[in-house]
């Protein structure tokens, strides 16, 4: 069965960066697919890497991540700097990210605008 997990950004906010990256692994090493509102910080983002490494073994092979951001490149200045003044504000909420174990995960493929997620059929290994 393919579990599926959406954490909306507040449930992260409050948290420090390794409670974020805990709670994220700790979703995915049970075997979900963790949908997170907003994205992680450039440094969250290689921590959770960092820490998946270390975690590997022969039950769990590491995590598929993927990000797409909603904010439109080609705004005018001044949308420009409203985001930036609400992202520093409220944390970064646009965009989502996708994050899930890799032997569930087969491939995601993505663009500007969209991520598509191809999962493995875990019945027929």
């Amino acid at each position: 069965m393919l579990t599926l997990q959406f954490i909306p950004y507040n449930e992260i906010d409050g948290l420090s960066s390794d409670k974020r990256i805990s709670k994220l692994l700790k979703a995915v090493k049970a075997n979900k697919i963790v949908l997170l509102e907003g994205r992680l910080k450039p440094e969250e983002e290689a921590e959770l890497i960092q820490k998946t490494m270390e975690q590997i073994n022969d039950n769990f092979k590491g995590i598929e991540l993927s990000a797409v951001n909603t904010t439109n490149l080609s705004e005018g200045f001044i949308k420009k700097l409203k985001t930036k003044l609400v992202n520093l504000l409220l944390g970064n909420r646009h965009g989502l990210t996708i994050i899930g174990p890799a032997k569930i995960i087969k491939e995601i493929k993505q663009d500007p605008d969209k991520i598509q997620l191809f999962t493995e059929d875990l019945s027929k290994k």
